[in-house]
């Protein structure tokens, strides 16, 4: 979830309750709890307070939501930033039941890296070996084949970070 959207959730979350549960890890739970009371505390006094309450309970969200991401908490961004094409994909996947769209982005995307990646190291391959420089470039250009399909095979196997299962743990 994006820090825009907790952010927008926020204030539904203060006058529903801790919703905002399902979007942090469970062993953050009794923090976003004792944040969630004192800022409806908080909020009973004047608006200047009450905005201020606000801010700090959505950067606790977001934080709390981000560690459990494993990613760093780097601050709230302004709304309006750049998702790029696959936010508005997937989310638009998730609403519709049909995943067609973001799957042939993600495959398109993926195959065109790769073939990017595979030609450089074909144009590098056949340096002369008396030229340290142009085999250095090669190797730079082999590895950075070689190293990335490797990650991104591992990335795929292991589950590719929090929320995420891996291929081995699917079931059909």
């Amino acid at each position: 979830m994006l820090d825009v959207e907790i952010r927008l959730l926020c204030p539904k979350m203060l006058r529903l309750g801790l919703y905002i549960l399902i979007w942090v890890p469970k062993e953050s739970e009794k923090e976003i709890t004792e944040a969630f009371e004192r800022t409806v505390k908080v909020r009973k006094l004047e608006k200047d307070v009450q905005d201020l309450a606000d801010d700090c309970f959505f950067e606790t969200a977001i934080r709390l939501h981000r560690a459990g991401e494993g990613a760093p908490y780097t601050g709230m961004k302004p709304s309006g930033l750049d998702e790029g094409p696959i936010v508005p994909l997937a989310e638009k996947a998730i609403k519709t039941g049909d995943p067609s769209e973001v799957i042939e982005f993600i495959l398109d995307t993926v195959r065109a890296d790769l073939l990017r990646r595979f030609h450089k190291v074909q144009d590098k391959r056949d340096y002369d070996t008396n030229d340290v420089a142009a085999g250095r470039s090669y190797v730079q250009a082999y590895i950075g084949f070689v190293v990335y399909t490797h990650k991104l095979y591992q990335y795929l196997k292991g589950g590719g970070g929090h929320g995420m299962e891996s291929s081995s743990e699917h079931s059909h």
